[in-house]
């Protein structure tokens, strides 16, 4: 695999990574780094909450559910993964957002979640 080069999150500043156990992100690099074959944006640092994965699973996407085939364990509560900036919004929209580490989210995301609405569910940041 090749190296991804270093990409910027919602602050301007070098991407850290947001989850190795379990291990997230489009490229399985622990980073919510993206690119242009990721067309559900999976660049949301998320630490996410059981309201959240129900929510999400009730509406058609579901976190929660192991599928090994992908090399996916399943999310409980108070994991960290990268997830779909478009989820996260609906989320937010319908009243169950969660915590957002914003070091840990691509850039990419301010096109689909406005830097103010980050900042309400910002773990990291004062």
């Amino acid at each position: 695999m090749n190296k991804i080069p270093k990409q910027k999150n919602v602050l301007g500043e070098d991407i850290e990574p947001c989850s190795m156990n379990p291990v997230t992100g489009w490229f399985r690099d622990g980073s919510c780094n993206t690119d242009k074959t990721d067309v559900g944006m999976h660049c949301v640092c998320a630490k996410v909450t059981d309201d959240f994965l129900i929510w999400c699973k009730e509406n058609g996407n579901d976190l929660i559910t192991p599928h090994p085939e992908f090399g996916f364990e399943g999310l409980k509560d108070g994991d960290n993964w990268c997830v779909c900036a478009i989820w996260v919004k609906r989320a937010i929209d319908a009243g169950h957002g969660c915590k957002i580490y914003l070091r840990r989210t691509h850039l990419k995301t301010l096109e689909v979640i406005p830097m103010d609405t980050l900042k309400k569910f910002a773990v990291d940041i004062s």
